[in-house]
């Protein structure tokens, strides 16, 4: 089947019998995560929480995409690079490449998937302005205006400060009660 590979030297043909099964996996495989055919075990489903690498190293598509990378390009440059020693070191360098373009795509796909919701816990400890003016000693509400994830919010707060928060001030939030905030003047 492979009959127009008899005459290559034995090195190209090492690099074609890796690069044609290599690009027809890598097609299954692009083609099936698009349509959604790829299983629950995605590298990008293989994080243990640890935040800093949610995809493992030594990966079937990693080893995929090395292997693409490393064989198109022993092929593509056979004929230029007479020393073949460092056509492999070349053909090394752009598959890991490839691997590192992958790890890429993968972390900014992944911060796509991160759950931005607003959840007003996360409102505590951080620094606020009173929008309209909260009464002292929990006796009424008030606005504040805060930032969270890059978005402002407007939330009612209440203060067991003995004094007034005017509109303006500066403020933290200390606690979270029944979807009100309790703030404090800084």
């Amino acid at each position: 089947t492979m009959n127009f590979l008899e005459h290559y030297e034995p090195l190209l043909k090492a690099f074609w019998y890796i690069a044609l099964p290599v690009s027809i996996f890598f097609l299954l495989q692009t083609i099936s995560t698009f349509i959604g055919l790829s299983g629950s075990e995605t590298d990008a489903d293989s994080h243990d929480g640890d935040g800093d690498m949610p995809f493992e190293l030594f990966t079937l598509r990693n080893l995929i995409n090395f292997l693409l990378g490393f064989s198109w390009t022993g092929i593509s440059f056979y004929q230029s690079v007479e020393n073949k020693t460092i056509l492999i070191g070349i053909s090394v360098l752009v598959g890991l490449l490839f691997v590192g373009v992958f790890f890429f795509l993968i972390k900014q796909i992944l911060k796509l998937s991160e759950d931005n919701s607003f959840k007003i816990e996360n409102t505590i400890n951080k620094t606020a302005e009173v929008y309209l003016t909260i009464p002292e000693n929990k006796s009424g509400k008030g606005k504040i205006q805060i930032s969270v994830n890059g978005s402002f919010h407007e939330l009612d707060a209440i203060t067991n400060s003995s004094e007034k928060l005017t509109s303006g001030s500066a403020v933290k939030v200390v606690a979270v009660e029944h979807n009100l905030v309790i703030v404090e003047k800084i």
